[in-house]
C-alpha cells in the first residue's frame, strides 16, 4: 500500500489483484468503515460478492451513522456528520456508487450538485439570553498570547503531546476565545481530551479555519447520514452477492503468532447468533477485518416520557470485549482501556426533536434568518447557546431530513456537552432528563415565553434522547501504540478498521477517517496496485497557513502583536530581509503586512 496524490492515480483502474478469486473476506460490523471496506474488495479488489461476509450484530447496518423512524419512540438520530471537500478516500469511494434516487448518477454527483445549488453557511452561530444573537460576528477573539499557544501547538512533535490534555497547553485566556467555542462545540472537544487529537485537527484542517465562525467549509447530505450514505452502499453490495449476516455478536478472533518472525496469522473467529455458539476455521486466503471499539457502543435510549438509562460501567460493552480479547494476545494490537475506561469524560447526549406544528418553528426562523421548509439550508451548521448550563447546541439540517416525513415537521438535533450539570429551565442535569424535559430546556433557550413551554414540549413536539457513554472515547489523551496499525506489523489476513485503528496524519470523529482506514486496510491485504489518496497537504501550503494566521488574528498585522523586545526587533528585520520578495508578495495577499 502506498500514498499517492493527483488526477493521474485518481482516475486509474487498478488491475485484478493475483489471487484473488481463491480469497474470501470476513468483516466483523456493519458500521461506516466496514461497509467502505466491502466496497473496495468489490470495485478495486475484484473479488466476488458471494466471498464476502458481513457479520453485523443488531439487524441492520450503519453503525454510528444512524437515522430512523422507530415505531414506538419516533425519528432519532444520535448524529449527523459535517464533511469537508478534501475527503479524498471518501469522494473517491462515493463517485462509484449509485444514487439511490436518481437513476444514472452517483452519490458524489448528487452531493455535488446539492452543495453547489444550496452553499452551506451560517447566519447565526452562538446565542445568548434566551435566543439573542451571541454577535461572535465571525471574531476569533484571540489574545497575542492565546494566538501563541496555539501556533506552539501546531508546531510541537507528536511524541511531545503523548498523554497530554488540552488543558496542558492552553490557559484561561485562550478559553475565552470565540475560538475555543467554534472549536469545542464543532468537534466536540473537552478540557481534558488529546492534546495531541487537537493539534492533528489544526493541521489537518488548517485551510478551513477561516470557515470556523460561520461553517461556510462545511457540506451536508439531503437526508438523514443513514438515508443519504449507508444505504446507497448496502444497495451496492447486496447488488455485488455480498453475503450480510445480522444477529451475528462476534466474540474474538483467535490468532497463531510466530514470535521469533512476528508472524501473525488470524486462525479461528468465534460468534454467538440466536444465542448458539460458532467457529469459523480461517486459512491464509480468508481475510478478516475488524471494526475495534465503537463510539455508539452501548447507546442508551430514552423517550417522550422517559430519560435513557445507561445500563454500562466504566469499560463494558461488546465491542470492548471483543478488541480487548485480541489485544490480549499481542502489544500491536493496541490498549482499548485507555479509550474506554472514564465514561465521566467521554459521554454526551442528543436529542432528537420533531416538531409536529408550526408553533416552534417561528422561534427556529427567528434565529436562523431562514425557513426550515425551504428545502434549503436552514440553521447551516449548530447554533451553541452560550449561556447554556448543559452548554447545549442544536441544528436544523435541510427538510425534510427523512422520505417519509409528513409536510409540515422539521426534525431538530441537539446535544450537550456537559450532561451531569443542571439546566437552566428544567433544574436537572440532563442525563436525568425525559425527552419532554430536554425539549423544554431548549425551547426556554429559543426565548419561547416560559407559561408556554411546557404546552409547546408536550403538544408541540416529540423529542427522543439518546445518551451515548463512549462518544468521544477516541479524544482520550494516547500514545503510540494505543491504536492499532490499521494492518499491524506481521499481518498478512488481519486488519483494524474505523475510528480506533492508527493512520498517519488524519484526524478521528470524521466519515473520511472510517473509510481512509478501509482503503488502506483492503489496498494493503490484497496488495492492489493503486495508490490510497494521502490526506491533503494544506499543512505543507504556506498559501493555506498564512490565510488560517490572518483569519485567526482579526484583521490585526504581524506589526500589530506584541512580542517580548528581543523577538520584536528579529521580526522587524526578518520583515525588511523579506522586502521585494514573493515571501512579501504572498504576506501582502493573505493581509499580514
Amino acid at each position: 500500500m502506498y500514498y499517492s496524490n493527483g488526477n493521474y492515480e485518481a482516475f486509474a483502474r487498478p488491475k485484478k489483484p493475483e489471487g484473488v478469486d481463491g480469497k474470501s473476506a470476513y468483516i466483523v460490523g456493519a458500521g461506516l468503515a466496514s461497509l467502505a471496506a466491502a466496497c473496495f474488495l468489490v470495485r478495486d479488489g475484484q473479488m466476488k460478492g458471494e466471498r464476502i461476509h458481513i457479520l453485523e450484530q443488531s439487524e441492520k447496518s450503519g453503525g454510528a451513522c444512524d437515522g430512523a423512524n422507530d415505531p414506538t419512540r419516533g425519528y432519532v438520530m444520535r448524529g449527523g456528520r459535517e464533511m469537508d471537500n478534501h475527503f479524498e478516500c471518501m469522494w473517491d469511494l462515493f463517485r462509484s456508487i449509485p444514487s439511490v434516487e436518481t437513476e444514472g448518477v452517483s452519490v458524489l454527483d448528487e452531493y455535488y450538485w446539492l452543495n453547489k445549488e444550496d452553499p452551506n453557511y451560517s447566519l447565526c452561530r452562538a446565542t445568548e439570553h434566551r435566543g439573542e444573537d451571541a454577535h461572535t460576528d465571525g471574531k476569533f477573539a484571540l489574545s497575542d498570547k492565546a494566538a501563541a499557544e496555539i501556533a506552539k501547538l501546531f508546531m510541537t512533535p507528536d511524541r511531545d503531546l503523548y498523554d497530554k490534555t488540552i488543558d496542558d497547553v492552553f490557559d484561561d485566556e485562550f478559553y475565552k476565545s470565540n475560538f475555543w467555542l467554534y472549536w469545542q462545540t464543532m468537534f466536540a472537544f473537552e478540557r481534558w481530551h488529546s492534546a495531541l487529537e487537537m493539534k492533528l485537527y489544526l493541521q489537518r484542517y488548517v485551510h478551513h479555519v477561516g470557515g470556523l465562525p460561520d461553517f461556510r467549509a462545511l457540506r451536508f447530505t439531503k437526508y438523514n447520514q443513514y438515508d443519504s450514505m449507508i444505504l446507497p452502499m448496502v444497495k451496492y453490495l447486496e447488488n455485488a452477492g455480498v453475503d450480510f449476516r445480522y444477529g451475528v455478536s462476534v466474540t474474538n478472533v483467535l490468532f497463531d503468532i510466530d514470535r521469533s518472525s512476528g508472524r501473525k496469522a488470524a486462525k479461528k473467529l468465534f460468534y454467538t447468533k440466536d444465542g448458539e455458539e460458532g467457529k469459523i476455521d480461517l486459512t491464509d486466503d480468508d481475510l478478516v477485518f475488524v471494526t475495534n471499539g465503537s463510539c455508539t457502543e452501548s447507546s442508551a435510549y430514552g423517550d417522550q416520557e422517559h430519560a435513557p438509562a445507561v445500563a454500562v460501567k466504566n469499560g463494558e460493552g461488546a465491542c470492548w470485549d471483543l478488541w480487548r480479547r485480541i489485544a490480549a494476545q499481542d502489544p500491536a494490537f493496541g490498549h482499548p482501556a485507555k479509550f474506554c475506561s472514564d465514561i465521566g469524560r467521554t459521554n454526551w447526549e442528543s436529542a432528537t426533536v420533531t416538531t409536529l406544528d408550526e408553533k416552534i418553528p417561528d422561534y427556529i426562523r427567528k434565529i436562523c434568518k431562514r425557513d426550515p421548509f425551504s428545502g434549503g439550508v436552514v440553521t447551516g451548521g449548530i447554533v451553541t447557546v452560550k449561556d447554556s448550563g448543559w452548554y447545549m447546541s442544536w441544528t436544523v439540517n435541510r427538510q425534510p431530513q427523512f422520505r417519509d416525513q409528513p409536510k409540515g415537521q422539521a426534525i431538530v438535533w441537539i446535544y450537550g456537552l456537559y450532561t451531569d450539570r443542571p439546566g437552566d429551565f428544567v433544574k436537572k442535569a440532563m442525563k436525568d432528563c425525559t425527552g419532554e424535559e430536554i425539549c423544554e430546556e431548549w425551547l426556554y433557550h429559543l426565548g419561547v415565553p416560559e407559561d408556554q413551554i411546557h404546552a409547546l414540549a408536550s403538544a408541540s413536539a416529540n423529542t427522543v434522547p439518546v445518551m451515548m457513554p463512549y462518544i468521544t472515547a477516541f479524544f482520550m489523551p494516547r500514545r503510540a501504540g494505543d491504536r492499532p496499525s490499521v494492518v499491524p506489523k506481521g499481518c498478512g489476513n488481519f486488519a483494524f478498521l474505523g475510528q480506533f485503528a492508527d493512520t498517519p496524519r488524519d484526524t478521528v470523529f470524521t466519515t473520511e477517517y472510517s473509510i481512509r482506514t478501509a482503503m488502506e486496510a483492503v489496498y494493503t491485504l490484497l496488495n492492489v496496485d493503486r495508490g490510497v489518496p494521502e490526506v491533503y497537504g494544506s499543512v505543507y501550503d504556506v498559501r493555506c497557513l498564512m490565510d488560517a494566521a490572518s483569519k485567526m488574528l482579526d484583521g490585526r498585522k504581524l506589526d500589530d502583536i506584541r512580542l517580548p523586545a528581543p523577538a520584536s526587533l528579529a521580526k522587524k528585520a526578518v520583515v525588511k530581509k523579506l522586502s521585494g520578495t514573493v515571501a512579501e508578495d504572498l504576506l501582502k495577499r493573505y493581509k499580514l503586512l
